[in-house]
């Protein structure tokens, strides 16, 4: 009767253990005194970029991979300096993704992992901006959906399959993504 009692109690310290955990960070300016100034006048509203698709490149991840650094090794292989992630599906055996967790800046950055949790990538979008990329993704359970931006220790389960479409060389997008460019 012991021994089952310490086996349950096991059982249940190592199922404890393998769930999801988050964490938070606090992103900071290379200046903090800009996270407090208010919006210039001289960055509009909206700011459009023209480009046309050069190319389409379709990468499919096969089981294991981590799709972050799968993604990452590809798209430099590819050489690849600026795309949009047209599309993504497939599934994950684990995840790691990030959500915003405030609405102050600077902002704090929510962590949620979980290495035990399987999902279906519903999509993934976003994009590569001189070679460094920025997506986000969609994904669901029996339960609920949610997603974030992806980060590392998201595994494919069965595969994944993300759609680029490879823009112009010269386009600029540094400060498409910089929360300071207001």
């Amino acid at each position: 009767m012991k021994n089952s009692a310490l086996l349950v109690l096991l059982a249940l310290t190592s199922l404890a253990s393998a769930q999801e955990t988050r964490r938070e960070s606090v992103l900071t300016s290379a200046n903090p005194a800009d996270d407090r100034r208010p919006n210039s006048a001289s960055v509009p509203d909206v700011t459009v970029m023209d480009s046309h698709i050069e190319r389409v490149v379709i990468l499919r991840f096969k089981f294991g991979t981590d799709l972050l650094a799968g993604l990452k090794s590809a798209i430099q292989k590819q050489g690849i300096r600026n795309a949009v992630i047209l599309s993504g599906f497939g599934s994950v055996r684990n995840y790691q993704v990030h959500q915003v967790g405030n609405r102050n800046l600077p902002p704090k950055d929510v962590y949620v992992n979980d290495p035990t949790a399987p999902a279906d990538i519903v999509s993934v979008n976003g994009l590569v901006m001189n070679g460094r990329v920025h997506a986000h993704m969609t994904m669901a359970n029996a339960d609920k959906a949610f997603g974030g931006h992806l980060e590392p220790d998201t595994n494919v389960f069965t595969f994944a399959v993300i759609t680029l479409g490879v823009l112009d060389d010269k386009l600029d997008l540094t400060r498409i993504d910089d929360w300071n460019n207001r």
